[in-house]
Formats: structure tokens, sequence, C-alpha cells
């Protein structure tokens, strides 16, 4: 597939300029807390192939379940505060600043935020 002819780089700040969308966890999938989400979404790119979102998001504490898509997966790197992402069988992984997560297609679990945390994001469909 060709790149597109006009293309550009894009910085993610961990305090990134403009309004964030804010949101908060669907009511169904809360398990702690109902948390504030901003997520500053930088890069939209859609092709034939599929859809890929970058950005920033800014999250307080609180827990709430988690299910990607068949083709969704998400690759995250934390900038500042902590949190652990639960499997359904009961594992987890613990991700700091400096630290990143892969999330695979088709993952269901949970997502705690344990310290507010900052992190950049790339989700792809």
């Amino acid at each position: 597939m060709p790149l597109p002819t006009k293309t550009r780089l894009v910085k993610l700040l961990a305090q990134p300029a403009g309004e964030p969308e804010a949101d908060h966890p669907r009511p169904d999938r809360l398990i702690k807390g109902n948390p504030v989400r901003l997520t500053w979404n930088l890069v939209s790119d859609q092709r034939p192939t599929g859809e890929t979102f970058c950005g920033v998001w800014r999250c307080e504490p609180g827990h709430w379940r988690i299910a990607m898509g068949p083709t969704e997966r998400e690759l995250f790197t934390v900038l500042s505060g902590r949190c652990r992402v639960h499997d359904a069988s009961g594992g987890h992984e613990e991700v700091g600043a400096g630290e990143g997560l892969y999330i695979p297609p088709g993952f269901e679990g949970s997502f705690e935020v344990l310290e507010t945390l900052i992190k950049t994001y790339m989700i792809c469909e």
C-alpha cells in the first residue's frame, strides 16, 4: 500500500495542548470508583486495512472491565503513575513510569489505575 502523499510527524507530550475528550467508564463495567478519563487523540488514521489511533491519556484511580475486539490491539507507555492490567484467568501485569504494555486482540480482563496515570497509546484495529 502506498504511503499518503502528505506525511507529518506527531510529537506526544505529557501535557498536550488543546481540550481533551473527558469520559468515565461505562457503569456496567465499573469495579471500583468512577474515574475521569481525559483523552487527547492526536492521530486518527483510517486505511482500507484498518484504523490507527495515537495520543495521550490521563486517568484518576479506579478499576473497570475491558474487552478488546477481535482485531483491536493497544501498545501503551506509562509516562507517570501506575496501573495494573488484569487478565480473565486471574493474572496481571503492573506497569509504571518508563514501562509499556501490549494488549492483544481479543483480550478480556480489567484495567486498574493505582496512581493517577498519564500514558501515550497506539490502538490499531
